[in-house]
């Protein structure tokens, strides 16, 4: 708690001279509890070392301010992005369903071989399941290609 104090005082002390260079001192007294002070006379008595000679304090932040001839998009160009957006996730949802096709049909090659080491129907379902997650995870992306196409309204 006296951490916290004493460097609140020193921001203050540091606010009050922020044009003035000065030292900060971190002194011990008798009953072993730091103190900081910037005032010399302060350290009389005290076990002190000099921390700081100079205090650098920022100015204030300024609010940025947006130039005058800042780009803005005119609403010719906003339906043109638009566009130009449709047809990239057009293209993006044809390709998906063309992946979701070909995902499907190497299921249905993969479910009519059999091999003579899967008697046990858990080892089919094991080698099938890459399979069964690829169809999933393309249906997946086209799902959420049609809800993106569906905001662009």
């Amino acid at each position: 708690m006296h951490r916290a104090w004493a460097l609140g005082v020193l921001l203050l002390c540091g606010t009050a001279h922020a044009q003035q260079p000065s030292e900060i001192w971190r002194c011990i007294d008798a009953d072993g509890r730091r103190h900081y002070t910037n005032a010399k006379k302060e350290t009389v008595g005290m076990k002190c070392e000099l921390v700081t000679s100079e205090i650098n304090v920022a100015p204030p932040l300024s609010q940025p301010r947006t130039p005058q001839g800042f780009p803005r998009e005119s609403p010719r160009q906003s339906v043109s992005a638009r566009e130009r957006q449709r047809e990239i996730l057009e293209g993006e949802l044809t390709t998906e369903r063309e992946s979701l096709n070909q995902a499907k049909q190497a299921l249905a090659e993969q479910e009519a071989v059999r091999s003579g080491d899967e008697r046990n129907y858990a080892r089919v379902q094991e080698r099938l399941q890459p399979f069964k997650d690829a169809i999933q995870n393309h249906e997946k992306n086209i799902q959420a290609l049609q809800r993106e196409l569906g905001n662009l309204k």
